[in-house]
């Protein structure tokens, strides 16, 4: 390879927005995630009579959790491999860096002891147990995770890119990442909601005896 074709690659405009629109697409994500764990905690106060659309509303979130840890993954991949952009941009904050894996691996804990428990069925064994304290887990970490991020999130998603535009490249592929994560977790709900049948079924003997 010449080095007049490395130096036109180098230079090659960046079409993706970089490390902010990599943020933009994190915090993006994190609002539907926000909005939509919100909405499942509502379901867990009526967890009797709202325990279908709990189970929808949990296989839904698959599709843009991945997409928020791959997103993530991304930025520290990046830094991490001594990128420019990323570098400059610096990590997040040491407290931050360390409840990130906590984050990560309590939302997978939840999600996924929960998809164990509607394939399981009502005989969960220790299912229903684990899923109850990665919840437990999970919501004082997230807690944290969205104190220290709910501020900053104006500022990124109105930040400007080093012309001052406030229009970064790559919006539509970001919304298109968000549009699919939800597609993909809505194939997944609609596909696999059937298995809280024997759930409902297991409430209503209960609630007539």
């Amino acid at each position: 390879m010449s080095l007049t074709t490395r130096g036109h690659r180098r230079s090659r405009p960046d079409r993706t927005g970089g490390v902010v629109g990599n943020e933009r697409l994190t915090a993006l994500t994190g609002i539907v995630l926000l909005a939509g764990f919100a909405i499942e905690g509502v379901t867990i106060l009526r967890i009797g009579q709202l325990l279908t659309l709990h189970v929808f509303l949990g296989l839904l979130l698959i599709g843009p959790v991945v997409l928020k840890i791959c997103s993530t993954g991304y930025r520290i991949a990046r830094y991490y491999t001594h990128a420019g952009p990323y570098v400059r941009r610096g990590p997040p904050a040491w407290p931050l860096r360390l409840l990130g894996p906590f984050v990560i691996a309590t939302s997978l804990a939840v999600l996924g002891t929960g998809v164990m428990l509607v394939i399981a069925g009502v005989r969960t064994g220790p299912w229903l147990f684990l899923h109850k304290a990665s919840f437990i887990l999970w919501l004082g970490f997230m807690t944290l995770h969205v104190a220290a991020h709910i501020a900053r999130l104006p500022r990124i998603l109105l930040s400007r890119n080093s012309r001052g535009s406030i229009r970064i490249p790559g919006g539509v592929t970001r919304w298109l990442l968000v549009a699919a994560s939800l597609a993909c977790g809505l194939i997944i709900a609609l596909l696999a909601v059937h298995l809280a049948g024997p759930w409902e079924a297991a409430r209503t003997v209960r609630f007539r005896h």
